[in-house]
């Protein structure tokens, strides 16, 4: 199937991206000895889960359902991690998962010795109070007064001698698409407090948000952390991440919808930030898109009197006359719902758009297709498989029923 026959909004992922990064993250395992797990949370896409198995050691839920989805789908290492978990699901959690993971000591007395009963490994999510990302405090685990982990004060004060006797494992996330140097930050916060029960361990796992398969990732370091971890406190050491395993590998393929010119052009588009790309507000951040450039590329408070200011440049948010943009054509791209913000960014294109046209966002693989929404009414991209040898295959198709089953 080629593209212009996929029908718009489709999400395609392209398996020999995922192959080549599954590569990377396989040759850290081999190189270190550590086991390396999909985060589920970002990458759900059960189609590939056989070939994700066939590199990894196998999964991580945040939930029920991503725990039976990895235990039906991939069949390999099981884990789980919930900030609170409901005693009406524990039964099949015990069923589906190896590593429990517990928020607080609260959990781990409520849950712990049944967990322990029917066999599986006990883990604390613990917080060290060592933040290393700037911003975006909604997705900073170690932001103040955060409801994930335990900190070194609750762990003295709350755990007795015999509830840290029971854990098998400690488990630490901080990370949100950083790079290596910011794990070694982490690891040193982590050793300064939990150092001396981590010798008693069976385990430590170092959570997500390592961009293990991005070009500028320094691999080297991480590998010295994990075998420093290894050889100082004789643990297992495990990573869980998600991005890293669908990074750069899928597409959003829309349509323009309609043009509007409202003091600057607006390209309605058959694809929602709100519904499809949710991230875009919530990050936020403008997402990349295949053969467009940034709508100023330099601008200064004077204007030039040698240029004119372009009508397509109106809306840019600087004076028209003073910026040039990396294209000569300017457009918001927008969604189709009623919410007035829902706009995915401004670009700028070699030529004018038209409605018919097709544009392609890229590293659209990971947090959209687990993301997605319905709000308005609207249609959830299809979900498309590129194989590798370049035939496209759709995985699913949804319509009116999935809406409406919902509600």
């Amino acid at each position: 199937m080629e593209g212009r026959e996929l029908k718009t909004p489709c999400f395609v992922v392209q398996e020999r991206k995922i192959r080549e990064n599954l590569e990377i993250l396989k040759g850290i395992e081999e190189d270190t000895g550590c086991h390396i797990l999909l985060a589920q949370k970002a990458f759900s896409m059960y189609s590939l889960y056989s070939l994700i198995g066939e590199y990894l050691d196998g999964a991580t839920a945040s939930g029920l359902y991503e725990a039976r989805l990895g235990y039906e789908e991939m069949g390999k290492e099981n884990h789980i991690f919930s900030p609170a978990y409901r005693a009406n699901e524990m039964d099949e959690i015990l069923r589906y998962c190896d590593h429990i993971v517990f928020n607080s000591p609260s959990q781990l007395g409520k849950y712990g010795a049944k967990v322990k009963a029917a066999g599986r490994s006990v883990g604390l999510r613990i917080n060290p109070e060592c933040s290393t990302q700037e911003g975006h405090a909604i997705y900073d685990p170690c932001a103040p007064f955060s409801r994930l982990g335990t900190t070194l004060e609750t762990f003295r004060q709350e755990l007795s001698e015999e509830d840290i006797r029971s854990l098998d494992g400690l488990h630490f996330h901080t990370l949100c698409e950083q790079n290596s140097d910011d794990l070694e930050v982490t690891l040193k916060a982590v050793e300064e407090k939990f150092g001396p029960y981590l010798h008693g361990m069976k385990w430590v796992n170092f959570g997500g948000g390592h961009h293990i398969t991005r070009p500028d990732y320094d691999r080297e370091v991480l590998k010295k952390c994990i075998r420093h971890m290894q050889e100082t406190y004789g643990v297992e050491v495990y990573l869980e991440p998600g991005e890293a395993v669908a990074l750069n590998a899928g597409i959003l393929l829309t349509e323009v919808l309609e043009i509007v010119d409202n003091g600057m052009k607006i390209a309605i588009l058959d694809t929602s930030a709100a519904c499809h790309m949710p991230d875009v507000l919530e990050m936020p951040y403008r997402p990349p898109l295949k053969d467009a450039g940034d709508p100023a590329e330099e601008c200064t408070d004077e204007k030039t009197e040698t240029e004119p200011p372009s009508e397509n440049m109106v809306g840019s948010g600087k004076d028209a006359g003073a910026c040039n943009p990396e294209k000569p054509y300017i457009y918001r791209l927008a969604g189709p719902t009623c919410l007035a913000g829902d706009v995915i960014g401004d670009y700028s294109f070699a030529r004018p758009l038209q409605c018919g046209d097709r544009l392609e966002f890229q590293d659209m693989a990971i947090y959209t297709m687990v993301k997605t929404n319905t709000f308005n009414g609207m249609k959830l991209p299809d979900i498309v498989l590129e194989r590798e040898d370049g035939t496209c295959e759709v995985v699913r198709r949804f319509g009116y029923e999935d809406f409406k089953m919902r509600l």
